[in-house]
C-alpha cells in the first residue's frame, strides 16, 4: 500500500514537473516573441517617422490590378465637421502628413496614373519644409497624398481612383488634401476634378457658387508658369484697360473687340501671335507685338473675363505686373475669398454689364486705383509670390479654419503695411460693428477707488459719452460695486498694461477714450472738443472738404498729454522728451481718442516682443501705441487744447512712480528699441495743435460752444 502510494506521489511530482516546464517554454517562446516583434516594430515606426524623401531617382513603383478598390464619388454634403476629424488635431497647431514619392501602374496596360510636375513637386516641398509638416502618421491632422492632380488633362482619373483608394490611410478620405487647379476636360469642363474624392478636401482653383462647399473646399488660385520670383512691377499706365487674356467666350470676346474699336487709345486687345506663346500681337495691328506677361505693366486694368475654365492663371500675372484686375466672372468663387477682401485690390462686374466697361473705369478716381494697385501689390507679395508662398498661405487657411478660436481678424489679412515710406489711411477695411453715438471710456485702474469714483463722476458731465469701460488691474481685490447700464467692469487675470488695449467685446463705440484713473484735471468741454474732432469728420461726407478731414483724422491718435522724440547727438541715440515744446510726436494715452481697430493692431498685429518688454517693464504702452499707428499710417498724432500743466506720469512728484529718472532713462530705450524691431524710425514730429473756433478770440463766453478749455500759454 505504501509502495502504491509512493509511486502515485512521485508521478504526480512528475506531472507537475512537467507542467511546470511546459509553461516555463510557452513564456520563454512568448517572451522571445514579443522581444522581437517589439524591435521589429521599433523598427517600423523609426522608418514611417523619418523626413520623407523627395528624391526623384528613388522612386518606388505600385501596380494597381484590375480588380483593385476604388475611392468613392465627392461627397457633395462634407463640412468641416463632419467629414474632418478634428479630434486629431491636437489644440492649437495642425499636423500634415506627406505620403513618400510613388508612382502608380496600371498592371494590365502600364500606363501611368499620374505624372508629377515641377509644380506639385514644388508644393510638397514647400509642406515638408513648413513647420506644419510631421513625419508621424499617427499625429497628424492632415494627409497630403503624392498624386499630382494640378491638371486633370494629366491624368488618368480610373487610375487615380484605384491610387487614392490604395492609400494606407485613407479612410474614405478623411482629413486628406487634394490640389488641383485646372479641373475638368473639353468639352464640359467641370468646376471640380472629375475624380471619386470621397470626403477629402479640395484645394480647387475652379470652382464656382454650385461646386464650392463652403467652409470645407478651399479655392486657390491657377499659378502661372510665366511668374519668377520678381515679377517686373511698371507704373507706365499707358493704357486704361488691356485685354490680353486668350480664352474669352465668343459672345463677349466680341462685345470686347467692339470697345477697343470705340476706344482706341484707352484699350489694347491682345491675340496670341502665331510664331511664340509668349508674345502677344495687337488685334488691330499685325506689327505691333509685346512681350507677356510683362505687357500687363502698361495697363492701369485688366481683364479676367468669362471663358471655358473659371480659374485663369491671368489673375497672378496682373498681380504681379501691378494691373488691377477687372473681373467680369459670374459666380467665381474667388482665392481665399472669405478672409480676402478681394474688393480692395480688384473691381468686379457682371458678365451681362461687360459693355459698360470703360465708362465704369473712368470714373474711378486717381486716389482709388493707387489704393487698388498698393493692395494688389500687398497681396501678390504676402500670399502669391511663389508657390512656396501659396502653400504656406494654404497651410495657414486651413490652420484658421481648424482652430477658429485663433482665427486671424479679417483685417490682419487685408493688412496694408506703409513701412515703404507711403502712408495710407487703415480704415478704408469695413467696420466690424455698427456706427455708435458718442465714445466708450476705457479706464485701467489697479486700486485707486477715490480717483476712480471722482473720473467716472466727471466723464459723467461729457455729452458725448456713451459708456464706461473699467479695466481692473488688481488680481488681490475684487472691483467694486458699481450699479449702472454705462459702466461696465472687467476683472483682467493678469496685472499688465497691455490690458488697456485688448479689443474688449463690451466696447460697442468706434472711438475710444483710452484714459488713466487719476487724470480728473480735464473738463466736460476738453474732452467733449476732443471727441468731435475725432467725430465732426463724420457728419457730412457729402461735402468734399469735410471728405479729405475724415480720410485724416479717424486714423490718429486724438489726445491731451503730448511728448517729443529727439535725436542726440552726443549719445547717436533717440531720446524722450517730456519738455513743453511747440513740437510733438507722440500723444500719452493716459488721456487720447482712438479708433477701436488700432486695440486689434496692438493685440493682434504688432510684434508680440514689444507687448512681452510693456509688461516687463510695466512701461512704454503709450509709446508703443504711437509707434503702431505711426508705422502704418506715416502721421503725426493730434494735439488738443494748449494746457501746459497736466498731471501725468512724468510731472515730477515723490510719491509717483516717475520720481525715479531711471523712469524716464528707461522711455527713452524703449523708443531705440521699438525703432530697431520696427527697423525704422515711424514717429513724426509737427507743430500742430487743435483749437475750438473763438478759443482765444474777445467774444462773450456764452458765444463759445467751449469756453471751458485750459489756458493758452506762450513760451
Amino acid at each position: 500500500m505504501l509502495n502504491k502510494l509512493s509511486s502515485i506521489r512521485i508521478e504526480s511530482q512528475q506531472n507537475i514537473c512537467n507542467a511546470i516546464l511546459s509553461l516555463a517554454f510557452i513564456l520563454s517562446v512568448l517572451y522571445l516573441y514579443n522581444f522581437f516583434y517589439h524591435i521589429n516594430d521599433v523598427k517600423h515606426h523609426k522608418k514611417n517617422f523619418n523626413r520623407i524623401s523627395l528624391n526623384l531617382n528613388n522612386i518606388d513603383e505600385l501596380l494597381l490590378l484590375e480588380n483593385a478598390d476604388t475611392a468613392r464619388a465627392r461627397d457633395t454634403n462634407c463640412t468641416i465637421w463632419t467629414c474632418v476629424n478634428t479630434y486629431r488635431c491636437g489644440q492649437d497647431r495642425i499636423k500634415v502628413y506627406v505620403y513618400p514619392l510613388q508612382e502608380y501602374i496600371d498592371s494590365k496596360s502600364g500606363k501611368e496614373a499620374v505624372r508629377l510636375t515641377k509644380e506639385f513637386y514644388q508644393i510638397l516641398n514647400a509642406i515638408v519644409k513648413s513647420p506644419y509638416y510631421t513625419p508621424n502618421p499617427n499625429k497628424a491632422c492632415l494627409f497630403v497624398p503624392s498624386i499630382d492632380l494640378l491638371n486633370q488633362n494629366k491624368i488618368q482619373p480610373s487610375l487615380v481612383n484605384k491610387a487614392l483608394a490604395s492609400l494606407e490611410y485613407w479612410n474614405d478620405g478623411q482629413n486628406h488634401l487634394l490640389f488641383n487647379m485646372l479641373p475638368g476636360t473639353n468639352p464640359s469642363y467641370n468646376r471640380v476634378i472629375d475624380v471619386n474624392t470621397d470626403q477629402a478636401i479640395i484645394l480647387g482653383g475652379g470652382f464656382d457658387s454650385w461646386t464650392y462647399r463652403v467652409g470645407f473646399d478651399v479655392s486657390i488660385p491657377v499659378w502661372s508658369p510665366l511668374l519668377g520670383k520678381d515679377a517686373v512691377v511698371s507704373n507706365n499706365d499707358e493704357y486704361l484697360l488691356i485685354v490680353a487674356q486668350l480664352n474669352i467666350f465668343p459672345k463677349h470676346l466680341w462685345i470686347l473687340q467692339n470697345i477697343s474699336e470705340e476706344h482706341p487709345r484707352d484699350v489694347l486687345f491682345l491675340k496670341q501671335c502665331k510664331n511664340s506663346s509668349l508674345i502677344r500681337c495687337a488685334m488691330h495691328s499685325k506689327k505691333r507685338s509685346f512681350q507677356y506677361p510683362k505687357v500687363l505693366g502698361k495697363g492701369t486694368f485688366c481683364l479676367l473675363g468669362p471663358s471655358l475654365r473659371l480659374g485663369q492663371p491671368d489673375l497672378l500675372e496682373m498681380l504681379a505686373h501691378n494691373c488691377i484686375p477687372v473681373i467680369a466672372v459670374d459666380n467665381y468663387v474667388l482665392p481665399f475669398e472669405d478672409v480676402i477682401d478681394w474688393s480692395l485690390a480688384s473691381i468686379r462686374m457682371r458678365e451681362s454689364d461687360l459693355s459698360g466697361v470703360i465708362e465704369k473705369l473712368k470714373v474711378v478716381s486717381k486716389e482709388r486705383k493707387g489704393e487698388l494697385k498698393s493692395q494688389g501689390r500687398l497681396l501678390y507679395n504676402k500670399y502669391f509670390r511663389s508657390l512656396e508662398s501659396l502653400t504656406l498661405t494654404i497651410l495657414e487657411y486651413l490652420q484658421c479654419r481648424i482652430f477658429p478660436h485663433i482665427d486671424r481678424d479679417k483685417r490682419h489679412w487685408n493688412f496694408v503695411d506703409s513701412s515703404n515710406g507711403r502712408g495710407m489711411n487703415p480704415l478704408f477695411l469695413s467696420r466690424v460693428v455698427s456706427r455708435g453715438d458718442g465714445f466708450t471710456a476705457v479706464i485701467l485702474t489697479y486700486d485707486r477707488v477715490d480717483s476712480l469714483f471722482l473720473l467716472i463722476e466727471k466723464l459723467s458731465l461729457v455729452p458725448s459719452l456713451h459708456s464706461i469701460l473699467i479695466v481692473w488691474n488688481n488680481q488681490q481685490k475684487a472691483p467694486p460695486l458699481l450699479i449702472s447700464r454705462s459702466i461696465k467692469i472687467v476683472h483682467a487675470r493678469d496685472n499688465r498694461l497691455s490690458n488697456r488695449f485688448f479689443p474688449y467685446k463690451e466696447i460697442e463705440t468706434e472711438a475710444i477714450l483710452t484714459i488713466d484713473d487719476d487724470i480728473n484735471m480735464l473738463t466736460a468741454d476738453e474732452v467733449d472738443f476732443g471727441y468731435l474732432i475725432y467725430q465732426a469728420t463724420k457728419e457730412v461726407i457729402a461735402d468734399k472738404n469735410r471728405y479729405e478731414v475724415w480720410r485724416e483724422f479717424p486714423d490718429r491718435i486724438v489726445g491731451f498729454p503730448s511728448r517729443l522724440h529727439v535725436w542726440d547727438n552726443f549719445t547717436s541715440h533717440w531720446r524722450y522728451e517730456s519738455e513743453w515744446t511747440n513740437e510733438i510726436s507722440m500723444v500719452l494715452t493716459g488721456a487720447a481718442f482712438l479708433h477701436k481697430y488700432w486695440n486689434h493692431m496692438y493685440t493682434y498685429r504688432m510684434p508680440s516682443i514689444i507687448k512681452q518688454m510693456i509688461d516687463s517693464r510695466m512701461n512704454c504702452e503709450d509709446i508703443a501705441m504711437n509707434f503702431l499707428v505711426a508705422n502704418v499710417t506715416n502721421k503725426p498724432p493730434i494735439k488738443v487744447t494748449p494746457r501746459k500743466k497736466f498731471k501725468c506720469p512724468e510731472c515730477i512728484n515723490n510719491e509717483m512712480l516717475s520720481a525715479d529718472l531711471n523712469h524716464m532713462r528707461e522711455r527713452s530705450d524703449c523708443i531705440n528699441e521699438f525703432r530697431q524691431i520696427y527697423g525704422r524710425m515711424p514717429l513724426r514730429a509737427v507743430e500742430f495743435r487743435a483749437d475750438p473756433v473763438l478759443f482765444k478770440d474777445n467774444f462773450p463766453e456764452k458765444l463759445k460752444r467751449f469756453s471751458d478749455m485750459g489756458t493758452l500759454v506762450f513760451i
